[in-house]
């Protein structure tokens, strides 16, 4: 038996679902793991400093670039997951004619209807960056708009709720997430390009660690690919 491979990810139910997927390759490999979750910037700063072997996983380049960046010399880029991006999402039965994209929010039905709310998560997500530029840039503040960040529970909480009464609301999202796997969820055109686009969800590595890790088992985690259905529905068996 190994030592334990420390395998961190960032502290996000569906980033908890792909990592037990590297982690049943691991331990097939004969290896311990000590798992570890935190916040994103605490979870860089982790890998960052050595404290874990693996992260699972850096949504690259928008996401997640920055936290990298000052240590990436250090770290060897094994495979891409799944293909990430966020969104703002309306529920199904809001009318697309009447809401389409994030300017719709400032006239007409959605002017009257939308909840004025915006819940999101962390204020180190990615999607809590571009949610803030989003408000601002649309100039959304001026018709009672805010984004807040928060707890998952707050974030789909909220959106369930509101489902269950069929009320006009915006979750600000990604794709995958247990959410989509649950409810038809409808992105709203955002033609600036402020939600970052389509990142690489991407497994890395500290080089350090590759010798204790192993080639066999580096070598089949570089072949692992999950894709964003497949996130969706192990996060939702996590929920359930």
């Amino acid at each position: 038996m190994t030592d334990a491979v420390r395998v961190g990810h960032i502290d996000l139910s569906f980033h908890d679902a792909a990592a037990r997927e590297v982690e049943r390759i691991l331990r097939e490999h004969g290896h311990r793991i000590a798992r570890s979750a935190a916040p994103h910037e605490e979870m860089f700063r982790r890998i960052g400093n050595g404290e874990v072997d693996m992260l699972v996983s850096a949504w690259l380049p928008a996401s997640h670039g920055g936290y990298l960046a000052s240590f990436e010399a250090d770290i060897r880029k094994l495979t891409v997951l799944y293909e990430p991006y966020c969104l703002w999402g309306v529920p199904e039965y809001v009318p697309e004619d009447e809401v389409g994209e994030v300017a719709d929010l400032l006239r007409g039905p959605a002017f009257e209807r939308m909840e004025r709310l915006i819940q999101g998560i962390n204020p180190g997500a990615g999607i809590s960056r571009f949610s803030a530029a989003i408000v601002e840039q649309y100039g959304l503040a001026t018709a009672g708009y805010s984004f807040q960040t928060g707890t998952e529970d707050e974030c789909f909480g909220r959106y369930v709720a509101a489902v269950s009464d069929r009320r006009w609301v915006v979750v600000p999202l990604w794709q995958p997430h247990w959410l989509h796997h649950r409810y038809r969820i409808r992105e709203l055109r955002e033609p600036r390009g402020l939600l970052g686009g389509t990142d690489a969800a991407t497994l890395i590595v500290r080089k350090d660690a590759e010798g204790r890790i192993g080639a066999a088992a580096l070598a089949e985690l570089a072949t692992l690919h999950l894709g964003n259905s497949r996130v969706s529905e192990l996060d939702d068996l996590l929920q359930r």
